[in-house]
């Protein structure tokens, strides 16, 4: 299992002292409101602050995301090309188009639709199991 600290994206973010700063920061905010009475200022000073950091997050999450899927799908394609009778072409099935995508879901849907049949000797290796 990879630490939060070798992960590339999202790190800190994630551990619990991500979650104690921001806790401590909007605190500290807090307790400072008597302190300027409650003004426009006090109140835009973390209204800004969430903002900035909201608009930054999503970012950060896109990119995550983005590197997340890219790894799922090499795993895919690699279970893919593992299996002896799985179709090729469904390598990188994610670059195809939507109507390419949609023929190839009715296709997949009709496949379905007749189960494969055993060879000889995978009906003997499944009767002795």
């Amino acid at each position: 299992m990879v630490s939060a600290a070798r992960k590339p994206h999202g790190g800190l973010l994630r551990a619990s002292v991500g979650f104690r700063f921001a806790a401590a920061v909007v605190l500290v905010w807090g307790v400072t409101g008597p302190l300027f009475h409650y003004s426009d200022t006090w109140q835009l000073v973390i209204n800004t602050g969430t903002t900035v950091v909201t608009f930054l997050m999503v970012f950060l999450i896109q990119a995550t995301q983005n590197r997340d899927t890219a790894a799922v799908q090499l795993k895919l394609d690699e279970l893919i090309r593992a299996v002896a009778d799985a179709r090729n072409k469904l390598i990188a099935v994610e670059d195809l188009s939507d109507e390419e995508l949609a023929r190839l879901k009715s296709q997949l849907a009709d496949h379905r639709a007749d189960p494969p049949r055993r060879s000889e000797s995978e009906t003997s290796r499944t009767a002795v199991a």
